[in-house]
C-alpha cells in the first residue's frame, strides 16, 4: 500500500472497500432495529383488543336492525286501516313472536334467559314457541 493511501486512511479520507464495508457494518449494527408500534405491544393485549371491537360492532349491528324493524313496524302500523277493523288476536301473536326472538336473539337462543327476560316462566315461553312455530 502507498503511502498517500495510508494517509488517506488515518485522516479519513478514501479508504479500501474492505475499510468502507466495515465501517458500514459497524454504523448498522450501532442502529436499533425499526419495529411497528403494533409489534411493541403484548399480543394477548392486541387480540382483547380485536375482541372488544368486534363484540362492540357486533352490538352496534344488532341495534341497527333492532331499530330497522321498529322503523318498519312503525310505517306499517300507520298504514293499517282501521275503517276495516283490526284482528286483536293476530296483533297479540305477532306482537308475542316479535318480543320472543327479540329475546331468544338476545340470549343466543338460551329459553331460560330470554324467559327471564321477558319476565315468564320458561314454561310459558317453551310453549308459546311451540304454539306460534317460533324458530330461531
Amino acid at each position: 500500500m502507498s503511502a498517500e493511501r495510508i494517509g488517506a486512511i488515518n485522516r479519513g479520507g478514501e479508504s479500501t472497500s474492505e475499510e468502507r464495508a466495515r465501517r458500514a457494518r459497524e454504523s448498522f449494527a450501532a442502529t436499533p432495529p425499526l419495529q411497528l408500534k403494533i409489534a411493541q405491544r403484548p399480543v394477548r393485549n392486541r387480540i382483547q383488543r380485536l375482541r372488544d371491537l368486534a363484540d362492540s360492532l357486533f352490538r352496534e349491528t344488532e341495534s341497527l336492525a333492532r331499530d330497522k324493524e321498529f322503523a318498519e313496524e312503525s310505517n306499517r302500523l300507520q298504514t293499517l286501516n282501521l275503517s276495516q277493523g283490526i284482528d286483536f288476536y293476530d296483533e297479540v301473536q305477532r306482537f308475542e313472536t316479535g318480543l320472543i326472538r327479540l329475546a331468544l336473539d338476545q340470549t343466543r337462543g338460551h329459553q331460560a334467559q330470554a324467559a327471564r327476560l321477558l319476565h315468564i316462566k320458561p314454561t310459558t315461553l317453551n310453549s308459546k314457541i311451540k304454539l306460534y312455530g317460533i324458530e330461531y
